[in-house]
């Protein structure tokens, strides 16, 4: 019995050993697969979302036929001293790159899309029309193209009594090499500049520190101050570090890697400045559309920058789009991420009053932000004052008072505590 026993024994090993090298096999075939294939989808994300070198090729076209103008043209298309370098584009039609313009560090910006439409999903603003570059027309004199500009900038935020103030800012903006002429191609690249939102904000608000400043332009392709620290808070990491990170821990990890708690003040009490600014400013009201860490970051003074204004909309031409949007629920009447209007279902039409003002949206971002390693005797008046705020309904112009106060409470207990450190 036991001569006989040998040999099976000795045929099980052979079997066992060939189905654990299969399995193995197996196994270590799927995990090529699922990484060849996760590979391949992030390149061609990539590829089709990253067009710089056509955004580049286009303009410098247009800058050599002589068609636009502007003072990053001869850097980017005759000396290539201003560099695209890593790229951040998260939708194809708006290119965003880091760059390097001679000693300077930038974001680079270009417009891709060709189609000019509305779209509630994406901007509200009009894309590159078929024949880009075509206006001002060729013999147009100074004072008609100011009176382009202020007949659209009337359009953009309503007919605000200091309009021609922001006119003269434009033209002089539009004299790219400073010789005192705005010839046509420098009038065509400010005019396309000039339908953008983030280029609008940016002129709005170029005496305040909570936008980057305006380096360069060239054609609608612009270069913007590079802010050093985004998001506003959280940690970048590797695309394929993030798919394996549960979205609780990634959201735990965030609130880790924040500065320390005075800092953190100084740099939401920069928020409410903005809110502040925004909300029936100079040149009209501002609505937020995207109140999330990714649309900020702040400087090494921790002074708030906004990184991405393309959904801070005035709220004149978002009032105008968003009566045009048909509905059957209020989620169809929803624009960026957070200016949510309701349905009227009479009509099936948008309504334009925003459920929420921006200072709502403002303080529901910086609630775990700021109460996390918040002082003590701070803590309970601040986390009050903020779910106060957080409660804000209906347009900040039908709560005014209510709104004034909240917004000034926050700031002063926020200045209170911070006012005697170097922080402030």
């Amino acid at each position: 019995i036991y001569l006989f026993s040998v040999p099976n024994k000795l045929l099980a090993k052979p079997a066992r050993f060939s189905y654990l090298h299969m399995k193995y096999l197996f196994f270590s075939w799927l995990a090529v697969f699922v990484g060849s294939w996760i590979v391949y989808v992030e390149y061609s994300s990539y590829t089709e979302l990253c067009r710089g070198h056509e955004c580049k090729n286009s303009i410098c076209d247009k800058y050599r036929k002589g068609v636009i103008d502007g003072s990053a043209c001869s850097s980017l298309c005759d000396k290539d001293t201003l560099y695209l370098g890593k790229c951040f584009t998260a939708k194809p039609n708006s290119q965003v790159y880091s760059g390097s313009w001679g000693d300077l560090e930038g974001v680079i910006k270009c417009q891709m899309e060709e189609a000019p439409h509305y779209d509630l999903g994406s901007e509200m603003e009009p894309r590159k029309e078929g024949v880009a570059f075509n206006k001002p027309t060729k013999g147009t004199s100074v004072e008609k193209f100011r009176d382009m500009i202020l007949s659209h900038l009337k359009a953009k935020v309503g007919d605000q009594a200091n309009l021609a103030e922001l006119a003269i800012q434009v033209l002089s903006i539009a004299d790219a090499n400073k010789d005192g002429h705005i010839s046509l191609p420098e009038a065509r690249s400010t005019w396309a500049l000039l339908q953008l939102n983030e280029f609008l904000l940016a002129l709005v608000l170029q005496d305040r520190e909570h936008m980057p400043k305006l380096l360069g332009f060239c054609g609608d392709l612009y270069v913007m101050e590079k802010v050093p620290h985004s998001p506003l808070y959280g940690i970048r990491l590797p695309w394929i570090i993030e798919l394996w990170i549960p979205t609780g821990l990634r959201r735990s990890m965030d609130l880790w890697f924040t500065p320390s708690w005075p800092h953190k003040a100084k740099i939401s009490i920069g928020l409410l400045e903005l809110v502040e600014d925004i909300f029936h400013g100079p040149f009209g009201s501002f609505l937020m559309c995207d109140v999330s860490a990714n649309t900020f970051g702040y400087n090494d003074r921790h002074d708030l920058k906004v990184m991405d204004a393309q959904y801070i909309v005035p709220e004149a031409i978002f009032q105008e789009n968003i009566r045009q949007q048909r509905c059957d629920v209020d989620e169809d009447c929803l624009y960026g991420m957070d200016c949510l209007t309701s349905c009227d279902l009479t009509k099936h039409r948008c309504t334009p009053e925003v459920a929420r003002p921006n200072l709502a949206k403002a303080c529901e971002a910086l609630k775990h932000y700021i109460l996390r390693g918040a002082p003590s005797d701070v803590s309970d008046e601040l986390e009050k004052q903020l779910y106060a705020c957080i409660a804000l309904k209906g347009s900040a112009e039908q709560m005014e008072i209510e709104h004034s106060l909240i917004l000034n409470n926050l700031k002063t207990l926020l200045w209170k505590k911070i006012s005697h450190t170097k922080d402030s």
